[in-house]
């Protein structure tokens, strides 16, 4: 039913219509992580199922929606569970997704069944669409290999980012912003854990390239607003750059992902603007943007509109 409801909302707008913020009126999605993948947009969410008097998160599983003009989504269901990670005791918090070697990789934030705090786990699919298996039967991070901070909520958010030259690094983080690179095979880490000096990290480390530029932003202060830094490469020198997107209202979280897709440029983010959001029901949605001339990031304001349909060659007459 909720895949007919999306469908049909987004055919009576129209296609020269733009998308409705939050995007997912059915549901609460949060930490949104995007891959553009064969004229498609493969946008995966944590699912917030508290209740309306809940008091913390509650997130069992990861969704997946798809679009090729970003107006209509079409609703993939649950590609992946917290549990899904034999090891985990629970908890689907924020992921990433990549592709690679013809195989997708999906990055998430669990707590540990056995080690106290959170960890983060790699799982693997044949598909974007999933099922997604546990790639290692372990955890690729877990909280005792982080002595950063003595919390045990410092290991979340992982990020992939794949380079030109093909090395991949992982970043993630709370309180402090890590990364290390990862070996060909996506399953082990390729050298040490380093520190990111970032002053008033948070969370949601994202790194991403553009024109030979790297873009790495965050969450920064708590209530939380979303800040970039700019660099020649992968791991830095860093310039701060500022802030792009504003606090939230209903929720003191926010997480973004930024991505191209048929000559546009995006953010994906969360707030918590549906009827009975929170702090634990939280709002998937997205904003078109344009780069400056000089290839920095504007502000970019909230709107209730989203994204204008850009149909790719994949969507069909």
């Amino acid at each position: 039913m909720f895949k007919k409801i999306l469908m049909a909302a987004a055919v009576a707008c129209g296609a020269a219509h733009a998308a409705t913020n939050p995007l997912f009126a059915q549901l609460y999605t949060a930490d949104p992580a995007v891959l553009v993948d064969g004229g498609r947009v493969y946008l995966f969410t944590g699912h917030d199922e508290a209740l309306p008097e809940g008091k913390d998160y509650v997130m069992h599983e990861w969704r997946l929606f798809s679009t090729c003009d970003m107006v209509i989504w079409k609703d993939e269901g649950v590609p992946v569970k917290a549990k899904d990670f034999a090891w985990a005791k629970g908890r689907a918090w924020a992921s990433d997704v990549v592709k690679r070697h013809g195989k997708y990789w999906f990055y998430s934030t669990v707590e540990h069944a056995t080690v106290p705090g959170f960890s983060i786990g790699v799982a693997v699919s044949d598909s974007p669409t999933g099922p997604f298996k546990d790639a290692r039967g372990s955890a690729l991070i877990t909280n005792d290999m982080t002595q950063q901070t003595d919390v045990g909520w410092d290991d979340l958010d992982p990020a992939v980012f794949i380079d030109s030259d093909g090395q991949a690094y992982l970043y993630w983080g709370n309180t402090v912003m890590k990364y290390a690179k990862l070996k060909a095979n996506m399953t082990e880490l390729d050298g040490p854990i380093t520190a990111v000096p970032v002053k008033d990290f948070v969370e949601a480390s994202y790194l991403h390239k553009r024109k030979g530029v790297y873009y790495l932003s965050y969450s920064q202060g708590f209530p939380e607003e979303t800040a970039y830094m700019t660099g020649p490469g992968p791991t830095g020198p860093w310039t701060p750059r500022g802030v792009v997107m504003g606090k939230n209202f209903n929720t003191k979280t926010i997480h973004q992902a930024f991505f191209e897709f048929n000559g546009k440029s995006y953010v994906a983010y969360h707030n918590a603007e549906l009827p009975g959001g929170s702090e634990y029901r939280r709002s998937v949605a997205i904003e078109e943007f344009s780069y400056r001339p000089d290839g920095t990031i504007p502000y970019i304001p909230q709107t209730k509109s989203g994204p204008k349909a850009n149909p790719s060659a994949a969507c069909k007459p």
